[in-house]
């Protein structure tokens, strides 16, 4: 019997475990990787051969995913070649074409934790050591199918001890292929900021850890690449952290000794604790605790400014777990980078943008901080030490970062430890490259060419076989695409995953945005391959990435709510109501559109977006004294009158003054309204105060009316906007204000479902991070008697769009384009 197992099968043991599983069972036969898939053949009694069946299906190891079991009789074995017959594995072959069949990388697993700091152990305080169930995949991986020389240990000859672990079934490393031990694996340097070496192996994380413990930044070349670490308890250490890095407010990321340190910290349920403890190991939002009783707890008030969340993490790797244990206390654990550009993961890289080395004459440290997004800050020292290795890196895999909602774990950063895991549509698809949009960025590709006998899900026969629904490979968090550092990654990504799985796409889609530089390399690389690009409007990708994620088809209302996407009108869309079926939408309603004084600036200053509500509200009056309800005093307040004489020329030419719907501005205009901050030095800020000032028992909501236009719904927030104004000048409480608008927008949600008759709904985009807003809009839809529909595998934000434009292109090139590649 030849059987062929299709899913999550390399990288996590699934060899060894059907080894074991047919030696058990005393039948013959052999098993091997393949690029697309785990082949072996299978002889025995029938009985024996069916239970081994069952198995395969039922007690896979835990990081593997069956996705399906095809199965092809052979002739039977003569009895004497069963006699003589044993079972074995075989070596990879790679004739097929890749699909995606390993696994993200492995937190390290309880055996291999307790392994390195047992003292009898030769793996004792190895910071590389790893096993079948745990360690690096996707981020040393250079080709399939996975086995040693394919990924960047080939460079590390296996000691004969390490051979003898290797080849022993009963061993946890039987087939591990990055084993690795101190005789012969990956080793340890410090270097300084100039790259000279302080200290090597066991001695260079001692002394890192001494200077954790005083104060020092110490860059640490991790699994996916270098992240900058410092004493979260340390309030100065942080700020010097703050200042090199160029990063004022935006949090960071702890990671934790333990998972008592982080209880005594944070309050931590039953399904958080279980996902801190998964192989998956994300950074996640968790309510920080009012106070601490043990000193060494005392996070530093300026690791998250004003925040009631911290990011916790703990270790992931043996490398984290030796240093986490000698420092014995919370530490920063940052991307290794300058704000607004990719980590670095090449030492010498690191050492250029982090260290001295490309350090300009003139740079000193404490200069101050540049305001969010403006200009190119100079080089100057953000490491003092440099904790390396030499195995390299075949990808940036940055941290992931999640939270439990109320669906259970919803991925807000998709990165280490979930990508490249595919994402099953329910249909078939040729194959596409999508490029995603411009912040956040994330690209994808989805594999058409599959056949098979037995499929997992009814598809229309192709008369060569059943078609496979497609997998779309999301790939690892690239980033914001603000600088020539970062596209290089992003075109860097595209060709690592079309080298990786041997493909080139029949579509190329892209956003709907003409300037992103994701479009302009989209353009580019379809002209290039001469083949097709789909252009996918933004928020129309938000809601498709969901109805992907869920296998939904439509009709159904889609709620995208974000900052900004370019709509089909030339305005900045973003507050938007889509009736969506399969890959056509409809905009049935959106936000009151406003003008955005600046453009690009107002996503900075808040006040901006608030000047525009304003305007729009009383027109060249909007800065003159005692106007309707004083509402000019707001205005004028913010601005000096050269500054106001030019805002007023600019609102009332429309210069340089685009027109937006966008929910995210509203929200920061609402927040500069409340005084919650002019300006911002990260993305979302200003909306963040406004959650987070919200006093969750309030139920009173302000009204958003429906208003019927010739375009569709208008949401008006105009009469809101009044009564918060009259509520600000009343002294009235600015975290009752923050929650009657949160619940204004559950309402809105609700209103818009009745309006569209639609009985599912999607909640996405990257306002629906918030979760107060989350919560209150899926409580009223519920409510209401409608099926609600948020983001858990993919982010809600535009991480997530490159699955969205899959999806999209995917259909509208249905009965064009077969999965073959052939045109019809």
């Amino acid at each position: 019997m030849a059987i062929t197992v299709r899913g999550i099968v390399q990288g996590v043991g699934f060899r060894p475990f059907v080894y074991r599983t047919a030696r058990d069972r005393g039948l013959i036969g052999w098993v091997r990787n393949e690029s697309d898939a785990v082949c072996l053949e299978v002889s025995g009694p029938a009985a024996v051969v069916a239970d081994f069946l069952e198995s395969l299906r039922s007690g896979a190891p835990p990081q593997s995913r069956v996705d399906s079991v095809e199965i092809e009789e052979l002739p039977a074995i003569s009895t004497q070649a069963l006699a003589d017959a044993t079972f074995e594995i075989r070596s990879a072959a790679g004739d097929a074409r890749p699909q995606p069949t390993i696994p993200a990388d492995l937190a390290t697993c309880d055996a291999c934790r307790e392994e390195i700091g047992d003292p009898n152990q030769r793996r004792y305080r190895y910071p590389f050591t790893n096993c079948t169930n745990c360690g690096p995949r996707w981020s040393i991986i250079r080709q399939l199918p996975y086995d040693r020389p394919r990924t960047s240990m080939a460079k590390f000859p296996i000691c004969p001890t390490c051979q003898a672990e290797y080849d022993d079934p009963a061993d946890r490393r039987f087939h591990a292929q990055p084993i690795a031990c101190p005789s012969c694996g990956p080793q340890l340097r410090l270097l300084d900021a100039q790259g000279r070496v302080v200290a090597e192996r066991d001695q260079a994380l001692k002394t890192a850890g001494d200077a954790l413990c005083t104060g020092q930044v110490v860059a640490l070349q991790g699994l996916g690449g270098f992240q900058l670490l410092v004493d979260a308890t340390d309030a100065h250490a942080v700020d010097r952290l703050r200042q090199r890095k160029h990063r004022p407010d935006r949090p960071f990321a702890l990671m934790f000794p333990s998972l008592d340190a982080v209880r005594r910290c944070c309050l931590v349920s039953e399904d958080e604790v279980r996902e801190l403890l998964s192989p998956a190991a994300p950074i996640l939002l968790l309510q920080r605790m009012a106070a601490t009783v043990h000193p060494a707890d005392n996070i530093a008030v300026n690791v998250a400014p004003g925040n009631p969340y911290l990011g916790a993490m703990l270790p992931y790797t043996p490398l984290h777990h030796l240093l986490m244990k000698a420092v014995a206390r919370p530490l920063v654990c940052t991307s290794g980078n300058l704000s607004e550009e990719p980590m670095a993961i090449e030492i010498d890289d690191a050492l250029q943008r982090l260290g001295a080395l490309g350090q300009k004459a003139d740079c000193r440290a404490g200069k101050p901080d540049l305001p969010f997004g403006l200009g190119q800050p100079s080089r100057e020292i953000i490491a003092d030490l440099f904790l390396v290795h030499n195995r390299p890196i075949v990808r940036p895999v940055d941290d992931s970062v999640a939270r439990i909602g109320p669906d259970g774990l919803q991925v807000l950063r998709r990165a280490r430890g979930f990508a490249p895991l595919p994402i099953r549509l329910n249909f078939a698809a040729p194959t596409i490259l999508a490029v995603g949009g411009h912040l956040k960025n994330t690209v994808a590709l989805v594999m058409g060419g599959d056949r098979s006998p037995s499929p997992p899900a009814p598809l229309p026969s192709t008369g060569e076989g059943e078609q496979l629904p497609a997998s779309v490979v999301l790939s690892q968090h690239i980033g914001d695409l603000e600088s020539t550092l970062s596209v290089s990654v992003f075109r860097r990504a595209i060709d690592d995953l079309l080298d990786f799985f041997v493909v080139k796409p029949q579509v190329i889609a892209c956003d709907l945005h003409p300037d992103y530089a994701s479009t302009r390399y989209a353009e580019e690389l379809a002209c290039e391959l001469r083949v097709s690009l789909v252009r996918v409007q933004h928020h129309h990708a938000h809601v498709a990435a969901c109805m992907a994620e869920h296998g939904l088809e439509g009709p159904l209302l889609g709620l995208a709510w974000d900052g900004t996407g370019y709509g089909t009108d030339g305005t900045i869309w973003g507050g938007e109501a889509l009736l969506c079926h399969g890959a056509e939408y409809h905009r049935v309603a959106h936000l009151r559109t406003f003008q955005l004084p600046g453009g690009d600036r107002a996503a900075r200053q808040p006040r901006r977006a608030a000047l525009g509500l304003l305007y729009e509200m009383l027109g060249p009056h909007v800065f003159k004294e005692r106007q309707v309800e004083n509402l000019s005093y707001v205005a004028g307040k913010w601005y000096s009158e050269s500054e106001q004489q030019t805002l007023a020329a600019m609102l009332a030419r429309g210069l340089n003054c685009p027109r937006t719907s966008s929910m995210g501005r509203l929200f920061d205009a609402v927040a500069a309204l409340c005084g919650l901050g002019q300006e911002m030095t990260f993305e979302g800020q200003a909306a963040m105060k406004l959650e987070f000032a919200a006093e969750a028992e309030v139920t009173e909501s302000y009204c958003i009316p429906l208003q019927a236009s010739a375009g569709g719904l208008i949401a008006d927030w105009e009469p809101m906007i009044r009564q918060i104004l009259d509520e600000r000048l009343r002294n009235e409480p600015v975290g009752r204000i923050s929650t009657r608008f949160h619940n204004a927008l559950a309402g809105l949600a609700l209103d818009l479902a009745k309006a569209v008759h639609c009985d599912e709904v999607v909640l996405t985009g990257g306002c629906f991070q918030n979760s107060l807003l989350t919560r209150r809009v899926r409580q009223r839809l519920l409510e209401g008697g409608y099926a609600v529909y948020s983001h858990q595998r993919v982010p809600p934000g535009d991480g997530g769009i490159a699955l969205g434009q899959i999806f999209v292109a995917a259909r509208k090139t249905q009965g064009s384009i077969d999965v073959s590649g052939n045109s019809r």
